[in-house]
């Protein structure tokens, strides 16, 4: 039976700055890369809505075909599996003697359990775990995980001052041993969405997994449109595509490395413009180590009720109130055009996703984690240490001191679209609705409702709560639990 060493890909679909698939490749062993559809990953929660759908799944798709090609190039197989992680390495060792396994580190308690399975089926594998999310190794930090400080202002503080570095990201290997064997491996096709148990798309993907496309959307974003010297500026613009980056959907998964963004702002900066828009966009990828490194300092704490505190939160659950959020028909049109858009598309701004969030747990008192969890299943860009962070931040229950933070949606949508557009691109039944009225619908009389062909509780819901006595109550109840008077 032929040696081999295997590149075990997960959130990290990407050939370049890959330490693990180096290492491999200096192994002087073959090497496999093997990626794996886990149906867990695929099932329905106890909400009732699956754990990852369909967006996420074909996003996830391109990515895993991108890689295949992309690997191709430097001699590497990608075998590509749909059954649970360690039965597949388990048929994989009866058909190689896999001497070692190489991958990035995952610190979530579901992904280190699927990982602990596949150790048991592989007694005798050398396993080499690599960091390679972070655009700082956890390695080079000037403090300790346990010494992190508790609001990301203290951190980002403390990287600048100490002059952390950041490390050069490393190129892909160019000359990779083959498998002398690999026309007996069945290198296995993605699961079609049916397999996966999900239903088609409606539309055409917003966002094309891969890292090719990643590669496009960056130079496209820096170089040929120019648009990283406005970025502070624009970011919270929800409706237009060029308002912020949009890379997250590759650093979710791992299609587009931290580093290899770095690296171009400073590029950038060299050749076109230094200014706040360019240190404002490395500091979001400051951010989303930040929420990283909460994760790894609190663990399963990120998912509880009550989040990092030490109070019990009396959150409710209404089955009514959640689908009308979930829906879009909450009566508040800001929420209502974030969640139409993210379950068509997959995909919302972060502005629309704190407002969204604001709404769900400070208007509407509902479980935070009802509300992570829908997230988790619609968005292309899941990424669990970020999403769930800031529902904590969302909730009051993470970081910031401040436990009641709120957003008033009405007001919101009037500063960040004051001419409607985003509202009236989502919810077209208010698309006659001029400026004020379409940013407080409520208001409007039935003249007003006559005149723009739009009539409350019927073409559009009206308000399932009022916005301000909920904010109060909910203000009461969380000053409660706090033993607060």
């Amino acid at each position: 039976m032929e040696k081999a060493a295997v590149v075990w890909f997960r959130k990290d679909l990407r050939v370049h700055d890959h330490e693990p698939l180096v290492q491999a490749a200096k192994s002087g062993l073959p090497v496999i890369g093997l990626y794996v559809f886990d149906p867990k990953e695929y099932e329905e929660t106890r909400y009732g809505f699956k754990k990852t759908d369909r967006h996420r799944a074909r996003f996830v798709q391109d990515s895993v075909e991108d890689l295949r090609r992309n690997l191709e190039t430097i001699g590497v197989p990608l075998l590509i599996r749909h059954e649970n992680p360690a039965d597949a390495f388990s048929v994989l060792s009866q058909q190689v003697s896999i001497q070692s396994v190489y991958l990035h580190e995952d610190i979530a308690s579901e992904e280190l359990a699927v990982e602990d399975s596949v150790r048991k089926v592989l007694p005798d594998a050398a396993f080499t775990v690599s960091h390679g999310r972070n655009l700082i190794h956890p390695d080079d930090l000037p403090f300790a995980i346990e010494e992190l400080p508790q609001t990301f202002s203290q951190y980002r503080k403390k990287l600048e001052k100490a002059g952390t570095p950041i490390r050069t990201a490393i190129p892909a290997p160019l000359n990779v041993t083959g498998l002398t064997m690999r026309g007996s491996l069945p290198l296995g096709d993605c699961p079609t969405l049916s397999d996966l148990g999900l239903e088609e798309l409606t539309r055409t993907p917003r966002y094309t997994g891969g890292s090719s496309q990643a590669k496009e959307r960056l130079t496209d974003y820096f170089f040929t449109k120019d648009r990283l010297k406005v970025y502070k500026e624009t970011r919270n613009g929800m409706l237009a595509e060029d308002d912020s980056s949009k890379f997250s959907p590759w650093l979710a998964h791992g299609c587009l490395s931290p580093r290899v963004v770095y690296e171009q702002i400073k590029r950038y900066e060299k050749e076109r413009v230094e200014n706040g828009s360019t240190y404002w966009l490395y500091v979001e990828l400051l951010w989303r180590d930040y929420f990283h490194l909460v994760h790894r300092k609190f663990g399963n704490r990120l998912f509880f009720a009550s989040g990092l505190r030490d109070f019990s939160v009396p959150w409710e659950q209404d089955e009514t109130l959640t689908q009308a959020w979930i829906q879009g028909k909450t009566g508040y049109p800001l929420v209502d055009a974030a969640m139409r858009e993210l379950k068509e598309t997959g995909f919302m701004s972060n502005r629309a996703r704190q407002n969204a969030a604001s709404f769900f747990t400070k208007n509407l008192g509902l479980d935070w984690r009802i509300g992570a969890a829908w997230f988790e299943s619609q968005l292309v860009d899941f990424d669990v240490a970020s999403n769930y962070g800031n529902w904590l931040y969302s909730a009051g229950v993470g970081n910031d001191p401040i436990q009641f933070r709120t957003f008033n949606v009405e007001k919101q949508a009037a500063d960040y679209d004051p001419e409607g557009d985003y509202l009236k691109h989502w919810l077209p039944e208010l698309r006659r609705v001029p400026v004020p009225w379409i940013h407080a619908t409520r208001e409007m009389g039935l003249i007003e409702q006559k005149e723009y062909g739009v009539t409350l509780g019927e073409d559009y819901p009206l308000p399932i709560i009022d916005l301000q006595e909920a904010m109060r109550e909910r203000r009461e109840r969380m000053k409660q639990a706090m033993g607060k008077t």
